[in-house]
Formats: C-alpha cells, sequence, structure tokens
C-alpha cells in the first residue's frame, strides 16, 4: 500500500494522471468494496479538496407498513461535513444517476430540479453511477463543489475511469 499520497501539481487532467495509478495500487488487492471506496473518498479528496467527497450504496431497507424492501441509497464512506444518510430513486443529483444510470455534472445545483441541499454550501456537483460485474448500478461516487463550475467532461471521463475500478 502507498506510503503517502503524492498530490499532483498542474490541470486538472494531469492530477487525475497522478491519482489513478496511486488508486489502483491501493485498491487492487483488498477485497471489500466498502474499504475501497473509503480509500478512494479520501485520496480524491485530499488530492483536489472538494467540498464533500463520498459515496451512497444502493441497499434494501425494510418498509415495515408493508414488510417490503424498497432500495434506497443510503451513506457510504465519506470525506466532508454532515450529508443526507437516504436518498430515494429518482430523487436529486445522486438519485437521477441512479435512476438514469449516467453521470450526473451539474454546474449549479440550485439550477437542478428537485436538487436535495444536504448544505448551502455546495454549489455545484458531480455524481457517478459504480457498477457490479453484472452491470448492476450498487452504489454512486457524489462529489460536491463551494465553487459553481467546477466539474466538466475531464472529471466526468476519469471519475468513470475511477469508478471502474472499484
Amino acid at each position: 500500500m502507498a506510503e503517502h499520497l503524492e498530490i499532483a501539481q498542474g490541470s486538472k487532467a494531469e492530477k487525475y494522471a497522478t491519482l489513478f495509478p496511486q488508486i489502483q495500487s491501493v485498491i487492487e488487492d483488498e477485497p471489500d468494496l466498502i474499504a475501497r471506496m473509503a480509500n478512494v473518498a479520501a485520496m480524491l479528496h485530499e488530492t483536489f479538496h472538494f467540498w464533500w467527497t463520498g459515496f451512497y450504496r444502493v441497499v434494501d431497507t425494510p418498509n415495515p407498513s408493508n414488510n417490503q424492501a424498497t432500495k434506497q441509497l443510503v451513506l457510504g464512506p465519506f470525506q466532508g461535513p454532515l450529508a443526507c444518510t437516504r436518498i430515494r430513486r429518482g430523487r436529486g443529483v445522486c438519485g437521477t444517476a441512479w435512476d438514469k444510470d449516467t453521470t450526473q455534472v451539474v454546474p449549479d445545483v440550485n439550477l437542478f430540479p428537485g436538487h436535495i441541499a444536504c448544505s448551502s454550501a455546495s454549489k455545484s456537483e458531480i455524481v457517478v453511477p459504480v457498477h457490479d460485474s453484472k452491470g448492476m448500478v450498487v452504489a454512486v461516487l457524489d462529489i460536491d463543489s463551494a465553487e459553481l463550475n467546477t466539474f466538466d467532461e475531464t472529471d466526468r471521463e476519469w471519475l468513470e475511469k475511477i469508478v471502474n475500478l472499484l
């Protein structure tokens, strides 16, 4: 395992290019998905100093009123301030990424219909679906920035590559 994270200097793409093999090295021999998610969140957060970096996992949640389980996104490993604990499919940026199975790049969260404001400090967001070996969405990587227009195609490309390592 890497002794310490080498923080890349330079452009966003250069930072991702430096970080990617470090993430590969740290998670390649770890069989536990939550442990891998925890290190990925920490490494992304440390490198880019995002407002919030973490995962929501797709989890069966019991419904006591009808004794049936409903799938929800449940808070997983993260770095940053307090977060929403549960998100329904199709709600907010995370629930939309899960429901549509597509990366959501949101330049201004206040303009996203149904945005869930866990923190008023969050201004822009990117959410990337995480798939299992069968192609099912099992989690989403959620990253928030305190600045508008933080995320672009460079982030989408690299973050999709990173979640594919999981």
